[in-house]
């Protein structure tokens, strides 16, 4: 049968939803050759970030070849917390408090080295034979991978208001679908459910025939 990849949405320190989301994967795959791609933002926000990191890892870690884990926004704002204390009030204000709070300790100095590591050594974009994968999008206006990583990682506009073929579909979170439904445009769709405020996070599947999802699941 044909293989199937499962992209994961935003996170935000939602690990109850990532493990219900999980097991809806295991269900729907239902024994076929399956790949997960996590679109980034595990942390923040949210008020299990460390226990939305230690599943994304442990389930990176039982098939290795088979996972895709691209960093987010916020956490790339937290490896710069880490290089630069004078960073780090930005990054608690807006929710790296919560991170802080799930870890048991005080300042970013103090969490775990392994686990900074890990995020130190993410990706910011991954492609198949038919899509990009990437947190927050490109710059219209030249086909392929953007080279920008602030781009990768941050960017809106003019990424969400111009239909640009990239000569692939992309695939994205980053900004907020507040109704919790996911949003499929002409060449690119956004899983960012907002899951803190709806409750709901989301995967999208893909097969190898078409280049736009097949179905969405959320738990």
């Amino acid at each position: 049968m044909d293989e199937l990849t499962y992209a994961i949405g935003d996170i935000h320190g939602c690990a109850c939803a990532l493990e219900r989301l999980l097991a809806l994967i295991v269900a729907h795959a239902a024994g076929r050759c399956r790949r997960l791609v996590f679109l980034g933002d595990y942390i923040d926000k949210g008020p299990e970030s460390a226990r939305a990191v230690a599943i994304v890892r442990e389930t990176q870690e039982r098939t290795p070849e088979a996972v895709t884990c691209l960093m987010g926004n916020r956490e790339y704002a937290l490896l710069r917390a880490m290089r630069d204390p004078r960073r780090a009030a930005a990054w608690i204000a807006t929710g790296g408090d919560r991170t802080l709070a799930s870890y048991g300790v005080a300042t970013v100095a103090d969490l775990p080295a392994t686990e900074m590591d890990w995020i130190a050594g993410l990706r910011t974009v991954h492609e198949d034979r038919l899509r990009y994968y990437v947190h927050a999008g490109f710059r219209p206006g030249r086909p392929g991978i953007d080279p920008s990583v602030r781009a990768r990682l941050w960017i809106r506009e003019p990424f969400l208001s111009v239909d640009y073929d990239f000569g692939k579909h992309v695939v994205h979170g980053h900004t907020p679908c507040y109704e919790g439904v996911p949003r499929r445009h002409p060449y690119r769709t956004n899983l960012d459910t907002a899951p803190l405020r709806t409750g709901r996070l989301t995967a999208a599947v893909f097969d190898q025939a078409s280049p736009g999802p097949i179905a969405f699941l959320q738990s």
